[in-house]
């Protein structure tokens, strides 16, 4: 903790803290199918995503029959706190669980909550995937590398935030998607896309296929898992425009990983950059680039001047 304090981008070590990630992947697939199974769908399931706060990550809030709850993972305390508007308040300690029984004591803070809620049992886009409720082997959970991770996070988001006012399109909350564990943040040209072919495990087509129904490029972050088994940054562009994986991007360790079919940056060359925060613009602006280029989307029409605190855009 102390690190973290002094250094605002933290250390990760994937190979050292994978327990402890694998552990709040899992947990955080319960606590956003408890959003899912309530929020109504919002384009490109915006709707089950979770967010960044000053204490972990948290659904915001959520209807639930005639009220709203939320649920938050809080990293000072190592809880997962649920907060009902019928003053229902309870906590989750996050060491020492199993994901089965995890996933048992969130739904039954949730039906404290003045409405039961049925959390769809079965993970996403995980390989093999065990039911929660049968997933009883003992989790690590390593309080510092939650810690780091989620100090991390709040860096990213920092940067992803003020990336995402330098556009008059649509473009994306900065969330925190549960599916795959990835913070990100996309802009979109507002032209339809082809239809996407589907086919990521365990999610099924339609979602997918919702998700992309219009020309994206996107970036984000996950701490490390597949094909890339460190904290690392990605972009690519939906669909991918002839050109796009032979552009030159910026800073010099980022590279096109034809594994995934997109770009990467190791989270380690941005933590030791001179200026973190401008190396990771730099691979956001670049990548960015790269699609709106070679895809010929109408850029003058889009971008603007990046956001400043208090100062009206010109119009």
């Amino acid at each position: 903790m102390a690190e973290a304090i002094s250094n605002p981008w933290p250390a990760l070590d994937y190979a050292q803290d994978r327990g402890t990630f694998e552990t709040l992947h899992l947990m955080s697939q319960v606590v956003g199918k408890a959003r899912t199974a309530c929020a109504p769908w919002v384009n490109h399931g915006w709707q089950v995503a979770l967010y960044v706060t000053p204490r972990g990550f948290t659904t915001s809030p959520v209807p639930n029959a005639h009220g709203l709850f939320d649920l938050e993972f809080d990293f000072v305390e190592h809880l997962l706190r649920c907060r009902a508007s019928n003053g229902f308040l309870g906590e989750i300690p996050l060491a020492g669980q199993t994901i089965a029984g995890f996933y048992g004591a969130v739904e039954e803070l949730l039906t404290l909550t003045g409405a039961p809620v049925r959390i769809n049992g079965v993970p996403n886009e995980i390989a093999d995937p065990v039911p929660f409720a049968q997933d009883t082997a003992p989790r690590a959970y390593d309080r510092d590398a939650a810690w780091r991770l989620w100090q991390a996070l709040i860096q990213i988001a920092r940067v992803f935030q003020e990336f995402r006012t330098g556009w008059l399109g649509k473009v994306s909350p900065v969330h925190l998607f549960w599916g795959s564990f990835d913070l990100a943040v996309t802009r979109f040209s507002g032209r339809t896309a082809p239809r996407h072919p589907g086919g990521i495990p365990h999610l099924p087509d339609a979602v997918t296929r919702e998700a992309y129904s219009h020309e994206v490029s996107s970036a984000g972050f996950w701490p490390g898992g597949g094909l890339v088994d460190y904290p690392a940054f990605y972009a690519y562009a939906y669909p991918e425009p002839k050109g796009f994986r032979t552009a030159a991007v910026r800073p010099e360790a980022a590279a096109f990983h034809e594994g995934l079919g997109e770009f990467v940056l190791p989270y380690e060359a941005v933590r030791s950059a001179p200026d973190p925060d401008a190396a990771l613009a730099a691979f956001l602006l670049s990548t960015y680039e790269a699609a709106a280029d070679a895809g010929n989307w109408p850029r003058a029409e889009l971008e603007c001047d990046f956001g400043v605190p208090d100062v009206p855009r010109r119009c």
